[in-house]
C-alpha cells in the first residue's frame, strides 16, 4: 500500500520530492498535485510503470491521455521539435495550466508514440511536480488522475488514498486539488489548434 505524504505547495519538503524520486526511479507510480488536478505520474521510460497507471485508468492498450512533464522551457527542446512560433507561445504560456502537442524527438520512449510521432509536454505552474520531474530525471510521464465511470478527477486527498492508495507507491498531497484538466493545443500546424479547452484561456489562441 502506498505512503500518503503532505507536501507544501510553495516550498516543497526536499526529503519528499526525493521520496517520490527514487520511488519513480524504481519503476514506481506516484500521485503528484498540479496546478490543474491530480496527476499520476512514472518514469517515461518504465513500461512497468505505464502499465499499472493504464491499469488503474483503464485504458488497456490506448495511450494517447499521457503526455509529458518537464521542469522548464530549457528541457523542451530534449523531446520536441520547437521551431520559433512555437517557442514563443510556450514562453508566452508556461509555466501554466497548457498542454502542447508537438512533434517528437527520439528522446520520447517507443512506447508513449503509439501509431504517432507527435507528444504532449506540459510545464505546470507548481513546484512540486516541477521539482519531481527534475530530480527524476528531467521528465515525468503523467496523466490526470479520472477514473474509469467518473466525469472529473479525483480532488479530495482522502478519496484518492481510499480508491487508488493501494495500487499506488506514494502520494504526495497539498489538500483539495482542481478538477478541471489543463488546456490541449497542437502546435504541429501553421496556426495554434485547441484541442480541449481547459483550466487555460483558450482566447489566446483565437
Amino acid at each position: 500500500m502506498g505512503q500518503m505524504l503532505t507536501v507544501h505547495g510553495t516550498t516543497p519538503q526536499r526529503r519528499f520530492v526525493e521520496r517520490a524520486a527514487s520511488l519513480l526511479a524504481d519503476d514506481g507510480v506516484v500521485v503528484l498535485p498540479t496546478d490543474t488536478c491530480y496527476a499520476l505520474t512514472a518514469v517515461p521510460g518504465s513500461k512497468a510503470a505505464l502499465d499499472r497507471i493504464s491499469r488503474i485508468k483503464g485504458l488497456s492498450a490506448e495511450r494517447k491521455l499521457f503526455s509529458l512533464i518537464v521542469p522548464d522551457l530549457s528541457d523542451v527542446a530534449r523531446f520536441a521539435v520547437v521551431d520559433n512560433a512555437a517557442y514563443r507561445i510556450l514562453r508566452r504560456c508556461l509555466p501554466g495550466p497548457y498542454t502542447f502537442v508537438l512533434p517528437a524527438t527520439r528522446e520520447v520512449p517507443r512506447i508513449l508514440l503509439v501509431r504517432r510521432r507527435t507528444i504532449g509536454l506540459r510545464i505546470p505552474d507548481h513546484p512540486v511536480a516541477r521539482q519531481v520531474a527534475d530530480l527524476a530525471g528531467g521528465a515525468l510521464l503523467a496523466t490526470s488522475l479520472r477514473l474509469p465511470g467518473d466525469e472529473r478527477p479525483l480532488s479530495e486527498p482522502e478519496e484518492i488514498d481510499r480508491r487508488v492508495g493501494k495500487q499506488v507507491d506514494l502520494i504526495l498531497e497539498q489538500g483539495h486539488g482542481g478538477v478541471e484538466p489543463s488546456t490541449l493545443v497542437d502546435l504541429t500546424g501553421d496556426e495554434p489548434a485547441v484541442l480541449r479547452a481547459g483550466a487555460g484561456d483558450t482566447s489566446i489562441f483565437a
